[in-house]
């Protein structure tokens, strides 16, 4: 005890000394380089990404967003660093980059507990909606889209969400629910005073009515219509003439592929890709012959030319962040030299008398150390032999005591003249010669070298009796000599144990041990047919937790399986790191 106590207030005394040096290193630091926050070069670096975004230069836009995220960093601003993701996750997706998308927005997860911005998690839980609702994921995208609208964002923004999550219900082919939500948002003031949101309401509640063979719908889509033409808004458009283009597909031909054609300038137009690919599908679907091979080339020109873009563009995105993270590291190298040359010169007066404090400490402590383990392993044996021979004391007075007593009661009420008498006496004492000779088997020393497979083999032989059948299988194709010494002992002394226990409880007439090799484990299998273990027995429950305590020393793993008169199995198993194994 005084030993452990004197190694624990070393250690500490260690500790205090490290961390006084350390604090007042720190503190030298601090007031070289502690500076007020200026956020003005980032405000900048996102105004000129917002202009460029406006003007759709995208590349260019999303490397002063990526240069802003990284300045945000540096200067520890949670608000501008999610500001600048969401809006690079927002460029991704725009260039059909989803995968990268998603990741950017994922990445201000960690931020958004901390963040000022008010629309900071909104964003970036629509842009993860969005993502995965473009790559089809409608799970996903339901449960980022239901997560922005349970913050408190204005009318305006919830009613989009709103609209967003009964996109994915119509994705689904949930129109009804949909169209349950659809129709509350029109009857919205905030709704109707915007013209875009209550545009794109209309149009998708005419597509759910279309959906479910309701005749509202193709009011619901001109008068969504009449609005985008109002207000010339040419994306917008090419949803009202797809699904113009769907809903006269089976009625009138021409007129679908009007809309259709329609539809496919409009995208062109605005330069959305997946626009004019769905009003090409749609082109070629209803044409026939040389109009539908034109469009067909027309679709796999354009398919084909998308991938190039996207790939291209993901590659660029790419190059930008490690440009963008390049230069970052680049200038905290070059604020950070600074303060380590100062910091080299303070701490290099004291470093060499702490580090020799440090090992004489340590040399010290080592010292005590072996003592205390020298000393602690010597009363470990002591305890050992004690238990060791508590064990013998209880198995003399368990197994042997009562049958010498009865002997001796024999001997003294019965004729030992008699024949039969005799026989009696000699089978009695011959019933205690072996149980003495198990007894002194079980507690004897084990031989881990050479004789250790026989020993083991002559061990378990003992227990194959006239009445118990003993099957064992596999234990020579294990190289047990390639083992530490600990693992054998354990190995003979556990079967040891569960033999004994089956003999003394389980009534067993066929017992199965079976040894194997399962990738870098050794598996050992025990079972027999007999009554079963019975846990709340205290012997039993003592030896099992005997035969479980040292398994779980070597490291290895065991497990009981037992029924009422079904029987009683073992599974166990420990790392095969034998000296031979490979």
């Amino acid at each position: 005890m005084v030993l452990k106590k004197l190694q624990f207030h070393l250690y500490n005394l260690i500790l205090i000394i490290l961390l006084v040096l350390q604090t007042s290193c720190d503190k030298k630091i601090q007031k070289k380089t502690t500076k007020k926050k200026d956020l003005t070069e980032i405000d900048k670096l996102i105004s000129i990404g917002h202009k460029l975004y406006q003007n759709e230069e995208f590349d260019s836009s999303y490397y002063y967003f990526s240069k802003a995220k990284n300045t945000a960093e540096t200067q520890k601003d949670t608000s501008r660093i999610v500001h600048s993701l969401s809006w690079l996750a927002q460029i991704q997706r725009n260039l059909g980059d989803f995968t990268g998308s998603e990741a950017t927005a994922v990445e201000a997860l960690p931020f958004l507990n901390n963040n000022k911005y008010p629309n900071g998690k909104w964003n970036i839980y629509n842009q993860l909606g969005n993502n995965y609702l473009f790559t089809f994921d409608n799970e996903n995208a339901l449960y980022y889209f239901k997560k922005a609208l349970k913050l408190k964002t204005d009318p305006i923004e919830n009613a989009n969400m709103k609209n967003n999550i009964a996109y994915v219900l119509m994705e689904q082919g949930k129109y009804k629910d949909a169209i349950q939500i659809l129709t509350t948002l029109t009857s919205k003031k905030e709704v109707l005073n915007d013209t875009e949101t209550n545009s794109r309401i209309l149009d998708n509640l005419g597509y759910c009515y279309y959906n479910i063979g309701n005749s509202k719908a193709l009011d619901y889509i001109k008068r969504s219509l009449k609005i985008r033409l109002q207000k010339k808004n040419d994306r917008g458009l090419i949803g009202n003439y797809y699904h113009l283009s769907i809903y006269y597909k089976k009625t009138n031909l021409n007129l679908s592929n009007t809309y259709a054609y329609l539809g496919y300038k409009n995208a062109t137009k605005v330069n959305s890709v997946e626009d004019r690919l769905q009003c090409l599908q749609l082109l070629i679907q209803n044409s026939t012959g040389n109009h539908s091979k034109k469009y067909s080339l027309l679709y796999l020109r354009l398919n084909d030319s998308i991938a190039k873009v996207r790939l291209k563009a993901k590659n660029q995105f790419a190059k930008i962040k490690y440009d963008s993270k390049k230069e970052k590291e680049e200038n905290l190298k070059l604020k950070e030299q600074k303060v380590n040359d100062i910091l080299k010169l303070q701490v290099q007066k004291s470093k060499t008398h702490v580090l020799y404090f440090v090992i004489i400490i340590i040399v010290i402590l080592t010292g005590l150390i072996y003592y205390y383990l020298k000393d602690k392993n010597r009363r470990e044996k002591i305890q050992a032999a004690y238990t060791t021979e508590i064990k013998i004391a209880n198995k003399l007075h368990d197994e042997l005591a009562n049958d010498l007593y009865q002997m001796i009661t024999f001997a003294e009420t019965q004729d030992l003249s008699t024949e039969n008498n005799k026989e009696t006496l000699l089978n009695n004492l011959d019933t205690i010669y072996f149980r003495t000779r198990n007894i002194s088997k079980e507690n004897s020393y084990i031989d881990t070298e050479i004789n250790f497979i026989p020993n083991l083999k002559d061990m378990m032989s003992d227990f194959n009796t006239d009445t118990t059948n003993l099957l064992i299988n596999g234990l020579d194709s294990i190289d047990w000599l390639s083992f530490e010494n600990t693992k054998k002992i354990t190995v003979y002394r556990v079967l040891q144990e569960l033999l004994v226990n089956m003999r003394k409880h389980s009534k067993s007439s066929l017992v199965a041990i079976s040894f194997k090799i399962n990738n870098k484990y050794i598996i050992i299998d025990y079972s027999d047919n007999g009554v079963g273990a019975n846990f709340e027995q205290q012997k039993i429950k003592n030896g099992l937790q005997n035969v479980e305590n040292r398994i779980l020393a070597i490291k290895g793993t065991i497990t009981f399986d037992t029924k009422f008169n079904k029987g009683f199995k073992v599974c166990i198993s420990f790392p095969n790191n034998s000296r031979h194994y490979v």
